[in-house]
């Protein structure tokens, strides 16, 4: 070999180390063209930041929302979570009359993410007013909904789209790239908005939220012009395809897979549980303003996508998925115990660290729980166990986020009442009982899935290069 043909071989190395997407690209689907679908994963991300983090601190500390109603919104759009495995069989199938498949799916999505976004602020500024709080109930429940049934369809079928645009080859890199975007949109956002709401006012809070709005609408707009061929070629239909029920009963009922499904939905609750009151507590306990409380969610996102990068390692390394998911749910739990520790300590460091942490073990918890699913649906095919896996957890964490708001109301208020002696009266008492009890629920998720790792298992999912999910979702 040459001087020149060696150094070009180092070259290439040192691309494919520093920018490891790199080889996500092909003819087909160039990386610029890539790019700019995955700013589809940009607008979602934006929405969860919202969602997740900047509206439940402002609502339960500036407007003095009651913490389980604010739960009870949040947990509204996981709600919808479940219906994405039939969101994403329905996309397979559809025939457009204009000949698209998945563009509808994403261009309704992105209106309905638009609408909530756009009444959204002015829904929560009733729900400070007394004489109009019934009608702001309903408005922003509306609003929630809206926006989080929006980000799922536009995700599902965005990720679709990408599967359909890849060669075979490309496709694990490549939608592993839009998962990477998402977090990289989280933290961008959960930054952006944290210093647009330094100084925080009500008014204020419109401009960034309607603004969001309309950068979503432009974000999914460009994302795609011109990406999905009308008319494409479908295979055509057949009356011996499973019907989607007969698959996904047939999937959920194998040996292994309920006691995998438990473990998913245990530990989702777990992680999920203080999705709603991480940012208040950094408000109301220790004191931080909107905007430093909103970088607790870049913060998170930050350890979610060190998560994904370890699982790759692992994964590629040929690390056990279920091992992996074990030692997430190891970090969530010294994350909580961080988390807890950080009111006594008056410590905002520990928050912030803490948050990074739970990032970073819900980042491994899921891509050890998704991988050790789609190993049981192989024949069925990945996107059913990804509706299965998604199914349990978003319907599990919703759940856990209810919970947790109206624990965290009626322990502070048993608290203020005198309940647990003086030592214990503080705000900071409620926020702790639910901390309690999700490294109790991450604890338990540990018990469920060591079973799964002492049994004999086929292990399906040994990379064999470059690591990449197929159809990784949120």
């Amino acid at each position: 070999m040459t001087e020149p043909a060696r150094l070009a071989s180092r070259w290439t190395k040192v691309a494919t180390a520093w920018l490891p997407f790199a080889d996500a690209a092909s003819a087909d689907l160039p990386l610029g063209r890539l790019l700019r679908l995955a700013l589809f994963q940009v607008s979602v991300g934006m929405a969860a930041v919202l969602l997740n983090g900047t509206l439940n601190r402002v609502m339960i500390v500036e407007l003095s929302i009651p913490a389980w109603l604010v739960a009870l919104m949040i947990a509204i759009p996981l709600l919808v979570a479940p219906f994405r495995a039939l969101i994403g069989h329905r996309s397979d199938t559809h025939r457009s009359v204009l000949g698209w498949r998945r563009v509808p799916f994403i261009w309704f999505g992105t209106l309905m993410q638009f609408g909530g976004l756009a009444i959204m602020p002015f829904a929560l500024l009733l729900l400070g007013r007394p004489e109009d709080v019934s009608l702001g109930v309903v408005a922003s429940m509306l609003a929630f909904l809206l926006t989080g049934a929006g980000m799922h369809m536009t995700q599902t079928a965005g990720l679709a789209l990408a599967t359909d645009l890849a060669p075979e080859d490309k496709r694990p890199r490549a939608v592993a790239l839009l998962y990477v975007m998402l977090l990289l949109g989280t933290m961008v956002a959960a930054l952006a908005m944290g210093a647009l709401l330094a100084d925080f006012s009500p008014t204020r809070l419109v401009q960034v939220i309607q603004g969001a709005a309309a950068l979503t609408f432009a974000l999914n707009l460009v994302a795609l012009w011109k990406q999905e061929a009308r008319g494409a070629a479908l295979p055509p239909p057949s009356d011996t395809t499973p019907r989607f029920a007969e698959l996904w009963r047939g999937f959920v009922t194998q040996g292994r897979t309920a006691r995998l499904l438990a473990a998913i939905g245990i530990g989702a609750a777990g992680f999920a549980m203080q999705d709603a009151l991480l940012e208040p507590y950094g408000g109301e306990i220790l004191s931080l303003s909107v905007g430093a409380t909103t970088a607790l969610t870049g913060a998170w996102a930050a350890g979610a996508l060190a998560g994904f990068a370890l699982s790759g390692r692992s994964l590629a390394r040929g690390g056990d998925p279920l091992r992996l998911a074990g030692n997430g749910l190891v970090v969530g739990v010294s994350a909580f115990l961080m988390i807890l520790f950080a009111a006594p300590f008056q410590s905002v460091a520990l928050l912030f660290v803490g948050a990074c942490a739970i990032g970073l073990g819900l980042g491994l918890f899921s891509v050890g729980t998704l991988i050790e699913a789609m190993g049981l649906a192989r024949e069925e095919g990945a996107g059913l166990a990804l509706g299965a896996w998604g199914a349990v957890q978003a319907s599990c964490a919703g759940l856990a986020i209810a919970l947790g708001g109206a624990l965290r109301d009626l322990v502070s208020g048993l608290a203020a009442g005198g309940l647990f002696g003086g030592a214990l009266g503080s705000p900071a008492t409620g926020y702790a009982a639910v901390y309690g009890i999700e490294i109790l629920l991450l604890l338990a998720g540990l018990v469920a899935l060591g079973p799964l790792v002492n049994q004999n298992r086929e292990r399906a999912f040994v990379a064999t290069g470059p690591f990449g999910l197929r159809e990784f979702p949120t």
